[in-house]
């Protein structure tokens, strides 16, 4: 079994999240009251070509940021139902994290996902975990020495990975987050991390609309990556592909989530 993971940087602004004040038009439940996310909303941009649609998601779906073993020129996602355990104190986290799951479950056409009721019915664990106990988190998951490593290389607030099958099927994802960073950066964060949990694990700087490029914040479900998840998540694009494999069925499987993504967010034709 192989191991994938990635890491995200946040570095909380109070200055920003105070003067970025307004609301948008049909907010997700998880971040309608956060002022930093709604001026995101409003200033998020919606239309996209065909071929930068396709340039984020091959960008996004192959590869990894970092990862243990194994090969990543593969579709990697689940081929079951995603259930989700948080695993933390923090009960008003713990309710905003059902709200993404939810958002994401709304959103995401073909996707199975939903809160668990117990760790054992889970194939995602999410630690909620203070800032400060974060690195012994992430050394209990992976190791003292690749914890070394990933704190040489950045200074983590979220992390996920994923242990997939020969298959290329995610048979297991870890998400940690960290509960008292802000609720913009609790946020950015859950959204972030539980999409790349999902697969498209390779964070890229090359596309300036995904929230996959560590230079990007959004703390919500921005329309750009819900393009990138309803392809991975079509039932044509099947765990283990290769590029070419999924350049075959692309035009076709574009033109309906083409009409999935514009139906749910009412875009124009």
């Amino acid at each position: 079994m192989r191991w994938e993971l990635r890491w995200e940087l946040r570095w909380v602004l109070a200055a920003l999240a105070a003067g970025l004040l307004g609301s948008a038009a049909q907010p997700p439940p998880a971040s309608a009251e956060i002022p930093a996310v709604a001026a995101r909303q409003r200033a998020e941009r919606k239309s996209f070509t065909d071929a930068e649609i396709v340039d984020g998601f091959l960008k996004t779906a192959f590869g990894a940021e970092y990862h243990l073993a194994g090969r990543v020129d593969h579709i990697r996602k689940f081929d079951a139902p995603v259930r989700v355990f948080a695993d933390g104190s923090r009960r008003d986290r713990k309710t905003q994290l059902a709200n993404v799951v939810a958002d994401i479950g709304r959103r995401v056409q073909h996707l199975d996902i939903a809160m668990a009721r117990t760790r054992a019915e889970a194939n995602v664990s999410v630690k909620l975990v203070r800032d400060r106990d974060l690195d012994r988190t992430i050394a209990s998951l992976y190791g003292r020495e690749r914890a070394r490593e990933i704190k040489t290389s950045l200074d983590p607030q979220c992390l996920s990975g994923f242990r997939k099958n020969g298959r290329f099927e995610i048979e297991h994802s870890d998400v940690i987050l960290t509960v008292d960073n802000g609720g913009f950066v609790f946020l950015d964060c859950a959204y972030e991390e539980l999409l790349q949990a999902l697969g498209p694990i390779n964070d890229t700087s090359a596309v300036a609309w995904t929230m996959f490029n560590d230079k990007v914040s959004m703390g919500f479900f921005d329309v750009y990556d819900q393009y990138l998840l309803n392809i991975l998540y079509d039932p044509r694009i099947k765990a283990g592909m290769t590029v070419e494999e999924v350049k075959a069925v692309l035009p076709e499987v574009l033109a309906d989530v083409r009409a999935w993504v514009r139906k749910l967010n009412d875009l124009p034709e």
